[in-house]
């Protein structure tokens, strides 16, 4: 149970950079098929970039023995800090801006938005995550939150996108304490 809670609380941390992301190019109207490719290639690079982390993660425990746990858990919780550092920056806006103007810039985007979710899944790995489960519980919240960002953007004010970074950065900081602390 304590796996499944985990992955929920990683995956809605993951996803909330998207949905962050979504408001903002929502914010300027997006096409039916723009919303598409954008659900696509953040919830490719969401979800990704997390699972290759976690490989290399499974890996590493091994040797890390018992420390393992206090690794993982500060990873996540410096990751956790990036994030609500860079919302209160708003260092993503050119990214975000981009985005919509094409497949590379899409892809850019999509790379520089999760590219510290290869620290997440790093974390995660250290704690022998199912690699399965993963997949599914962070691809299908990077998705979700992707597509509701994008559909909300248009009706919300950008104050909406500055705190769903914040609160992915406080989501995982919890987690990391949790994890270091092994209670979750």
């Amino acid at each position: 149970m304590n796996e499944i809670i985990t992955l929920i609380l990683v995956g809605l941390s993951v996803g909330l950079g998207n949905f962050a992301a979504s408001i903002a190019i929502g914010l300027g109207g997006v096409s039916r098929s723009l919303r598409l490719r954008i659900a696509l290639v953040f919830g490719l690079f969401e979800t990704g970039m997390p699972i290759i982390g976690l490989l290399v993660g499974h890996r590493v425990a091994h040797e890390l023995g018992g420390s393992a746990n206090i690794i993982g858990g500060a990873l996540l919780g410096l990751a956790g800090i990036y994030l609500a550092v860079n919302s209160l920056r708003k260092t993503d806006e050119k990214e975000v801006d981009e985005a919509s103007r094409g497949w590379g810039k899409l892809l850019i985007a999509g790379v520089s938005l999760s590219i510290d979710n290869l620290i997440i899944g790093f974390g995660l790995g250290t704690r022998h995550q199912s690699l399965l489960l993963a997949v599914v519980v962070i691809g299908a919240t990077s998705v979700c939150l992707a597509l509701l960002g994008l559909e909300l953007g248009n009706r919300l004010s950008s104050k909406v996108e500055e705190y769903s970074e914040l609160l992915s950065g406080l989501i995982l900081v919890l987690v990391g304490i949790l994890i270091g602390l092994k209670i979750l």
